[in-house]
């Protein structure tokens, strides 16, 4: 278990669920992993993200999925990609990532809270 937070610091991080509106491989990263490009909607728009899911997702078994990203990171470079957003998943049994994701179709952009 982590250390306490108080529930102002949960409120600094900024969870939004968006939309794949495109993957595509990235063979250039040192560890597998899939470009996304998430639509978070008005406000936030289209943001990119890095993600090492490659074990239980392909690129073109994502567009159209929900996910959930922390959007108020700073942007990350990636080798020669700029990861824009986190987006959020749990590791199953072996460790792989599973992404975490609405249960129900959600508005684009609702922030987790």
């Amino acid at each position: 278990m982590s250390e306490t937070i108080g529930f102002d610091d949960f409120l600094k991080v900024d969870i939004r669920v968006g939309t794949v509106v495109d993957a595509q491989p990235f063979p250039e990263a040192r560890k597998p992993a899939i470009k996304l490009w998430v639509d978070f909607g008005e406000g936030i728009g289209v943001r990119k993200s890095s993600a090492q899911i490659t074990t239980h997702y392909s690129p073109d078994r994502l567009i159209g999925r929900q996910v959930l990203a922390v959007v108020n990171f700073p942007p990350r470079q990636i080798g020669p990609f700029l990861s824009e957003v986190l987006v959020l998943g749990v590791p199953d049994e072996n460790g792989a990532v599973v992404l975490l994701r609405p249960d129900l179709t959600v508005p684009i952009g609702g922030r987790m809270h």
